[in-house]
């Protein structure tokens, strides 16, 4: 089927679903019975999907139906907040805690990852007899034990690095491989998980799926579907800079919404074919606010950043017969609640967890007994914003910012008037909880001096060091600014190297395999891998020069580059003593004008 017809496609299907689940009568909550088959879960995350960018919040510069259906037939909480960039809202939706409790401080360069020790949301209800998938983007480690099917997974198709740069027949890994996708990203990441959802409900058995949809996230590549119904079109709502707004970037963004929108609803037409939509708590929320400034609903603020912009995001629940159609909760919540909430849901135990900071807010969704307590204890704490060193803290009705004011975020939403000297006990109070928050979780476990990343943890088949988690030397560069999805270039000269330092796990012989590209002209340089004493010569030979993927940036990037097919080269096997290491590659002749361009290096314990 041609890609236009395809996206037509979709946007025909998710109108149907909405339409579908409208016309059907919404059962009450009590009418489920006790015995009914144990739920699946389905979270649905996007990527820098700000508070304004959805046509239930009220902005009319786009339609987001299938989204909108879930604040009709399920619960909103309406006061839900996150952190301000990826990494750490993933971490907090994944283990109950706050993100630097599990030692995520970043995006990058292995900050993103998440302590080994932390019982994730996939251990909780795998544990419980449910089949675990996780799709799209990870962004919370790499290498084992980190990576996705270490934390309870027991599959996953998607990439872990964090940002991506290719959105059309995208490299992707599943289950340890290396492949190519098909298709515009988010549709191929969607069509994956509905495959998971098919396959579980085959067999009979209720699953995690985990879809972690990586857009409205730069670059701005949308299909022409969307971007032609965007490309003219006036943007009736601005956000704060008015006429300064960058208007290809907003209809972009837009663009893009609406397509995860029609994404959404694909899920939500799978659940019905199936006949397992009231067998099914399903979440919607995003990892932080918008990635421009846009409208946001009136909010102060965008991604990175502590204000309510940043870090206020919509969270839809619906589970039909159990949630009310229409529940609103407007006590305060966050991503920390989710695990618990989901587990209490779904009636699974939490097991052996660390201390968690969130609370189980199912009582509140299910107008069970305890619900007043619950909406008690969510009305009276307080929820952390963190990034680049800065604390701000939300109470239920005002916001300490990072430089101290503060806000009546009930009758001053933008944040627009200080009233510290005004309120000053509550400023007081809620700057005695920052400080704290400060010294008994931001700084209560040093960051390390270095980070190192693990080889041949047990358990995996394979270590994968991509080019982000390297650092080059002499005159090689990174294809891009953002290293999460960069590759190594400009390596000219025999005193140019690239390193990474690892831990070895494991002590033995691995077989080393460089993904490269190297123009044909270029081709024979020879290269060492070494580490101490240890050490495998090889040429870099065929020479590979494919041409860059196919992309519809609609405005220029500015953060990425951009990607290509990097080919495997076997490097040969190396002995590898267990403990602290830094391996080393560099070249020895160069018999061309450069050796290759490097997307990452791969280790395999090698076959006796």
């Amino acid at each position: 089927m041609p890609a236009s017809q395809n996206r037509v496609l979709l946007r025909a299907i998710a109108a149907i679903a909405v339409a579908f689940i409208h016309a059907a009568p919404a059962p009450a909550a009590e009418t489920s019975p006790v015995d009914a088959r144990p739920p699946n879960v389905i979270v649905i995350l996007a990527d820098d999907a700000g508070y304004g960018d959805y046509s239930f919040v009220g902005n009319t510069n786009l339609s987001t139906p299938a989204i909108d259906s879930l604040t009709r037939d399920g619960a909103v909480l309406s006061q839900f907040f996150v952190q301000p960039v990826c990494s750490p809202t993933r971490a907090e939706l994944l283990t109950g805690r706050y993100a630097p409790r599990s030692g995520v401080r970043g995006v990058s360069l292995g900050q993103e990852r998440m302590d080994p020790a932390e019982r994730t949301l996939a251990n909780v209800l795998h544990d419980a007899g449910r089949a675990t998938g996780c799709f799209g983007k990870w962004h919370n480690g790499t290498q084992w034990p980190y990576h996705p099917q270490a934390r309870g997974f027991d599959t996953f198709y998607g990439f872990t690095e964090g940002h991506w740069n290719s959105y059309h027949d995208a490299p992707m890994e599943h289950d340890g491989r290396f492949v190519r996708g098909k298709g515009f990203i988010v549709d191929d990441i969607t069509s994956r998980a509905l495959d998971f959802v098919r396959e579980s409900q085959a067999v009979g058995k209720p699953f995690l799926c985990y879809l972690a949809l990586n857009t409205p996230h730069s670059p701005m590549d949308v299909p022409n579907d969307e971007w032609n119904r965007f490309r003219d079109k006036p943007i009736e709502l601005r956000g704060p800079e008015g006429d300064g707004e960058d208007l290809p970037f907003t209809r972009a963004a837009l663009a893009m919404m609406e397509n995860l929108d029609a994404n959404v609803g694909r899920v939500l037409a799978a659940l019905d074919s199936l006949g397992i939509a009231d067998d099914t708590i399903l979440v919607f929320f995003s990892d932080n606010g918008p990635n421009s400034s846009r409208w946001c609903g009136g909010l102060r603020g965008r991604k990175g950043g502590t204000d309510d912009g940043g870090v206020r995001s919509v969270c839809c629940i619906r589970w039909p017969g159990r949630i009310r159609p229409g529940t609103r909760i407007p006590q305060l919540a966050g991503a920390i609640d989710l695990l618990p909430t989901l587990a209490g849901l779904a009636g699974v135990a939490l097991g052996p967890t660390q201390p968690l900071d969130g609370i189980d807010l199912a009582p509140l969704l299910l107008g069970t007994a305890a619900a007043e307590s619950v909406a008690k204890q969510a009305a009276a704490r307080t929820i952390v914003a963190t990034f680049g060193g800065k604390v701000s803290v939300r109470s239920q009705t005002h916001r300490l910012d990072a430089d101290g004011r503060l806000y009546d975020v009930t009758a001053d939403a933008g944040q627009t008037r200080d009233l510290a000297t005004v309120l000053p006990e509550e400023a007081a109070r809620l700057g005695a909880l920052a400080a704290a928050w400060r010294r008994d979780v931001l700084n209560a476990v040093p960051p390390p001096k270095e980070e190192r990343f693990p080889v041949g943890c047990p358990g995996a088949a394979r270590t994968e060091l991509p080019a982000r988690d390297g650092v080059p030397h002499g005159g090689i560069t990174r294809s891009s600014k953002a290293p999460n999805c960069s590759s190594f270039t400009n390596w000219k000269t025999t005193d140019d190297s690239i390193t990474w330092t690892v831990d070895v796990l494991t002590a033995g012989s691995y077989d080393a395999v460089l993904w490269y590209t190297c123009p044909e002209a270029d081709a024979g340089s020879t290269v060492t891998l070494a580490c101490g004493p240890a050490s495998t010569p090889a040429t870099i030979h065929p020479g590979w020069d494919p041409p860059l993927f196919p992309h519809n940036d609609r405005v220029p990037r500015k953060g990425e580059g951009f990607e290509k097919e990097f080919r495997p080269l076997t490097l040969g096997r190396i002995e590898l003593a267990a403990g602290h290491a830094t391996l080393t590659l560099r070249a020895t002749a160069i018999p061309g004008g450069s050796v290759a361009d490097v997307r990452r290096l791969v280790l395999m314990p090698s076959k006796r």
